[in-house]
């Protein structure tokens, strides 16, 4: 896909990553670590051992190869400690944010339309009554 606008979904369990034009959008997603206890004396619930979500990011920057900027969504506050770590690992990860929305939940669809109608709104080619400029 040429001219791609490359989003990221993002919460704690996992991140999907959208690459989206004009008419259509491939998603991929990116799981979270999880760990549980080997012998637990009662339920085992998971838990996050203090290096994963540093590990996490870095799988989620390296599936945006290619991309140079990336607007990033989601419900909670991964969407921020992700702009973090790119602000963070802005020289190896090469990625200009061009935006921090929240958004809930929604479907792939809504995500791609939701991309879709960011990227044009900011791009400034629509004047004040929403007619294309161009």
């Amino acid at each position: 896909m040429s001219n791609r606008q490359v989003a990221v979904w993002i919460d704690h369990q996992h991140a999907h990553i959208f690459h989206v034009d004009a008419t259509a959008f491939e998603q991929s997603t990116v799981h979270a670590p999880e760990h549980v206890a080997r012998h637990p004396q009662r339920e085992a619930r998971p838990h996050n051992h203090p290096d994963d979500e540093g590990r996490f990011f870095a799988e989620v920057v390296q599936s945006l190869s290619g991309a140079g900027s990336v607007l990033i969504l989601g419900p909670s506050t991964a969407k921020l400690h992700f702009r973090d770590y790119l602000l963070a690992h802005a020289s190896t990860a090469k990625l200009s944010i061009v935006g921090v929305e929240t958004v809930d939940h929604p479907t792939d669809n809504q995500v791609a339309a939701y991309v879709r109608q960011y990227f044009l709104e900011s791009s400034g080619a629509h004047d004040a009554e929403g007619r294309d400029r161009r």
